[in-house]
């Protein structure tokens, strides 16, 4: 099982202690608003992410995993491997938004993912209204690859989706 420490964080696989506190900050509307998981979402809809947890980061498909600081679960980074390429994924209750802990999460996920694991290139697939995760991608070095034209049916609405994408060689720790 993969575990990455930052000054602050552990980046862990999630645990069966973790879901009542995820089952919380995914259903809060300003978190869910520009996510894709069912609402309302459930504690038997979350339980498989606590089994797929077990997988190292870096298997094939989603491997979530929980961010930590001490005790308290903030969200959730994971990502979305399928070869030598790897989709990004983020999640933080409204509490820890807006104190960097998504930005130290995601560079350790990086680091991993271009250091251990040796993938080519980790992207990610926004709704380009989710302007706060925009700029932190772009501080990030992702580059704005373009936007999909209603790309997907969210929510009871057709959204644009931007697409970011950042190269091993482009990335610097």
């Amino acid at each position: 099982m993969t575990t990455l420490y930052t000054p602050r964080l552990t980046i862990r696989p999630l645990t069966p202690a973790d879901l009542p506190a995820l089952v919380v900050y995914r259903n809060d509307p300003e978190v869910a608003r520009f996510q894709g998981w069912p609402l309302p979402s459930t504690l038997e809809q979350v339980q498989g992410l606590v089994s797929a947890a077990a997988a190292p980061l870096g298997a094939p498909g989603w491997v979530q995993r929980a961010v930590v600081d001490g005790d308290v679960l903030l969200g959730d980074v994971a990502l979305n491997t399928q070869g030598q390429q790897a989709e990004l994924g983020v999640t933080l209750a409204r509490a820890a938004q807006g104190q960097g802990y998504a930005r130290e999460a995601i560079q350790a996920v990086l680091g991993h993912a271009f250091g251990a694991l040796q993938l080519h290139r980790v992207h990610a697939a926004i709704d380009p209204r989710n302007e706060a995760v925009a700029r932190l991608l772009t501080r990030l070095g992702f580059r704005h690859e373009g936007i999909a034209r209603l790309a997907y049916f969210h929510r009871g609405e057709w959204t644009d989706e931007a697409r970011y994408g950042l190269l091993a060689s482009e990335w610097t720790p």
